[in-house]
């Protein structure tokens, strides 16, 4: 807290000193009157230390929008991977005017909270189009039940492996994931081969690119229009967000 404290001190200070040092630029100040100076800038900040929390929160906000805004600018600029990558499964309306991605990972918490909220917007909007991400990120079974969902479209069975694996309550391992893929009708053991195929690693790899990219850190997130929508939310606010994005207010 203390060197938290001092950090603000000093940009408050050049806060209040940087006015009165520009037209030093002309005329520089003495010593004795660059002493009065701090002096008055150090009277200043102790009789009124709130300033200092006012300059971090200001400075704090400042760094969140430019953030924000870097963000949004990658997300147009990386928009055909984001929304048309081949190797990206797509659940809805393939022709939706409205598409919502979503970044993921099996081990997850609150990506399985939010599985029955994405079928939901997927059943009650007829218009959407919601594009899977699988992103890998908290260890190597997530990698495994990733690169076990994505083979899983060589057998037509996607979805229902990932629906299997997001319902799953426990930690997986490979008996645990290959157990699901059995339930699901899946032949194992080509799945076991076409786990490994390049189309699967590409894909991937690419989605740990692309998070990476658009500043993506952590799992459950979506990407809806221009924007990022991290973490867990309720079924209504995917629902509004989509509508904004339908009829350009967003």
């Amino acid at each position: 807290m203390t060197v938290r404290i001092l950090a603000a001190a000093g940009l408050a200070a050049g806060l209040i000193v940087a006015p009165a040092a520009a037209p030093a630029q002309d005329a520089a100040l003495s010593q004795a009157q660059r002493t009065e100076v701090e002096q008055i800038v150090r009277d200043y900040i102790l009789a009124n230390p709130e300033i200092v929390y006012e300059a971090l929160t200001v400075l704090q906000q400042r760094e969140e929008m430019a953030a924000a805004e870097r963000q949004r600018e990658m997300v147009v600029a990386f928009r055909d991977q984001l929304n048309d990558s081949p190797g990206s499964p797509i659940l809805g309306n393939p022709d939706g005017d409205v598409t919502l991605v979503e970044f993921f990972d099996y081990q997850c918490g609150y990506c399985k909270r939010m599985l029955d909220r994405v079928l939901q917007v997927a059943e009650d909007d007829e218009n959407v189009r919601i594009v899977f991400k699988e992103f890998p990120i908290l260890g190597p079974q997530s990698t495994t039940a990733a690169r076990a969902a994505l083979a899983a479209r060589e057998q037509d069975l996607y979805l229902e492996m990932h629906n299997a694996l997001m319902s799953f309550q426990g930690p997986l391992s490979d008996d645990v994931i290959f157990g699901l893929a059995r339930e699901v009708g899946l032949d194992v053991e080509q799945l076991q081969a076409d786990m490994n195929g390049d189309a699967v690693t590409a894909e991937i790899s690419a989605n740990l690119e692309l998070a990476r990219t658009l500043d993506i850190r952590g799992t459950p997130a979506f990407v809806i229009g221009d924007n990022v929508l991290p973490g867990a939310v309720g079924l209504g606010v995917l629902q509004d967000m989509i509508e904004e994005v339908r009829s350009g207010s967003s």
